[in-house]
C-alpha cells in the first residue's frame, strides 16, 4: 500500500498541486489555497460590516444583518452552491465559472461567520475605549476605524486563521461544480486508477491534514503571543539580603 501510495504521489505530483495549468486551469492544492484567501480576504470587509450593522442602535441595521447570519449559519454549505450556481444564470442571464461561484458562495458562507468573530473582538474591549475616543473629537465611525478595529483585529487574528482553515475545508465541496481544487484533481486521478481508491484519498487525507495541522499550529502560537503581550513583561523577583 505505501508503495502504490508512493507511485502515485510520483506520477500524478504536479496535478495535485497545480492542475492542469498551465495547459488548463490552475488546480490541486494551488487552487484550493487561492480560493480560500481570496474568500477570506472578500469576506472580512463584509463581515466587519455585518458585525457593525448588528452592533448598530437602529433595527433597520441591525435585524437583517441578524437575519442574514443566523440564516446562512443555518443552511448547509452544499445548498448555498447549489442557490449560487443555479440562481446566478437565471437571474442575470450568464453562465458563471464553478470558481466564481465557489468564491461567492465561500465570501457570503464565511463572511456570516467572521462576522460572529469580529462581533466578539468589538464588544471584548473595555466600553471606556469607546467612550475615550469620543471625548477626543472622533465620530463613531472614526472610532471605530482609528481606535476600536485595530484592537479588536489583534485580538481576533487566531480566530481568523482558524476560520482560515474551515474555508480551506469547505473548499472541498468545489468538486460537485467542477472546480479543480485539490479534491477535484484526486478524484481525477481515482477515476483514471480505479483500482487503488483507498490509496488516493488517503493521499488527499494527509494533504489537507498537513496544510491545516500548520496552520492550526499558527494560529495557537498567534493567540499565546498576543496572551503574552497582554500580560507584559515578567516583573523581577527581589532578592533580600540575608
Amino acid at each position: 500500500m505505501l508503495s502504490n501510495a508512493i507511485g502515485i504521489i510520483q506520477d500524478n505530483w504536479l496535478l495535485l498541486l497545480i492542475g492542469q495549468y498551465p495547459n488548463g486551469p490552475l488546480g490541486g492544492v494551488a487552487a484550493t489555497l487561492l480560493l480560500s484567501v481570496l474568500a477570506i480576504l472578500l469576506a472580512f470587509p463584509f463581515s466587519v460590516l455585518v458585525a457593525l450593522a448588528r452592533l448598530s442602535h437602529l433595527w433597520a441595521l441591525r435585524i437583517p444583518a441578524t437575519a442574514l447570519v443566523y440564516g446562512v449559519r443555518g443552511i448547509p454549505l452544499l445548498m448555498i452552491i447549489f442557490w449560487v450556481y443555479f440562481m446566478f444564470p437565471l437571474l442575470f442571464g450568464i453562465s458563471v465559472p464553478g470558481f466564481a461561484t465557489m468564491l461567492c458562495t465561500l465570501v457570503l458562507y464565511e463572511g456570516a461567520f467572521l462576522s460572529e468573530v469580529v462581533r466578539a473582538g468589538i464588544t471584548a474591549l473595555p466600553a471606556g475605549q469607546m467612550d475615550a475616543a469620543r471625548a477626543l473629537g472622533h465620530s463613531y465611525g472614526s472610532a471605530m476605524r482609528f481606535v476600536i478595529l485595530p484592537q479588536a483585529l489583534v485580538n481576533m487574528l487566531p480566530s481568523i486563521l482558524s476560520q482560515f482553515v474551515s474555508t480551506i475545508q469547505d473548499t472541498t465541496l468545489g468538486y460537485v461544480i467542477n472546480v479543480p481544487e485539490l479534491t477535484f484533481a484526486a478524484n481525477q486521478i481515482n477515476n483514471r486508477l480505479l483500482t487503488k481508491p483507498f490509496e488516493v484519498f488517503l493521499i488527499l487525507a494527509l494533504t489537507y491534514y498537513a496544510i491545516c495541522f500548520s496552520l492550526t499550529q499558527l494560529a495557537s502560537w498567534l493567540e499565546r503571543s498576543i496572551a503574552t503581550r497582554r500580560a507584559g513583561p515578567a516583573m523581577p523577583k527581589l532578592v533580600l539580603a540575608q
